[in-house]
């Protein structure tokens, strides 16, 4: 059987690539268990994560078949909701490099990311209403924080799928780059991050994802712990030694 998530691990980064092609990498149970289990690896030993799919499409959504059969007890279990969370939970940056088609489930993956990029054939948005239900896991509170709440009203409420320049001007992705690029633009983020202390990069995070009644006080805390480092004294000493001798 075809594992439905490629998982390519290295010291500093993981890239995980969906792998369900003949299902236009549809997001199914099978998937989500694998995800369940990259994110148990990763919050065991926090690395960058990069996530994928083809050229053609990130994922087209949630698998409609598997959809279709459920019912009450499963929307509330919320079973891509919780693996989306547990995906924006991780300690380290999770990077969304996404090619063509990002629909319904596939959109809320790549909206859970902590930085989004896109090839010019992107095309992203939940038109789940037209098929009798809602996005439930996690654009009906994530989009309004990324674009604002009247064009995510907008977009939510019609269904209306943007094309890459579009997502660019909406502040869905942070840069456009050529599919041959894509992954090797993903790495470069992934470089720059992986420079930076991961603790000071990990802390960044949890205040970046902290709600605005936590904050100045969280990154007090934050910086208080970062500031008795071992490694804030190193990097520090290092900038001022080499600014002496220039």
């Amino acid at each position: 059987m075809t594992a439905p998530l490629l998982v390519e691990h290295q010291a500093d980064r993981v890239v995980a690539t969906l792998n369900r092609p003949d299902k236009r990498n549809a997001i199914d149970q099978e998937m989500i268990d694998a995800l369940h289990a990259l994110c148990a690896d990763l919050e065991a030993d926090p690395r960058i994560l990069i996530l994928t799919g083809s050229e053609s499409v990130f994922a087209a959504g949630a698998d409609i078949a598997q959809l279709r059969e459920r019912r009450a007890e499963d929307a509330r279990k919320a079973i891509n909701a919780m693996a989306f969370i547990r995906i924006n939970e991780l300690p380290m940056p999770v990077i969304a490099a996404v090619s063509g088609y990002a629909l319904g489930g596939g959109a809320e993956l790549a909206f859970a990311a902590d930085i989004r990029i896109a090839t010019p054939s992107l095309k992203i948005g939940n038109p789940e209403t037209g098929l009798g239900i809602m996005a439930a896991a996690g654009a009906t509170w994530r989009l309004p924080e990324i674009v604002g709440h009247a064009l995510a009203s907008e977009l939510l409420l019609t269904g209306r799928v943007l094309d890459a320049d579009q997502a660019l001007a909406a502040g869905i992705v942070s840069n456009i780059v050529p599919v041959q690029d894509l992954l090797t633009a993903a790495h470069a983020i992934a470089d720059r991050i992986a420079a930076n202390d991961p603790l000071a990069t990990q802390h960044t995070k949890r205040a970046l994802r902290a709600p605005r009644h936590e904050h100045p006080e969280i990154e007090r805390e934050l910086q208080a712990e970062l500031f008795e480092s071992d490694e804030k004294m190193r990097r520090m000493t290092e900038f001022l030694e080499r600014k002496s001798r220039r």
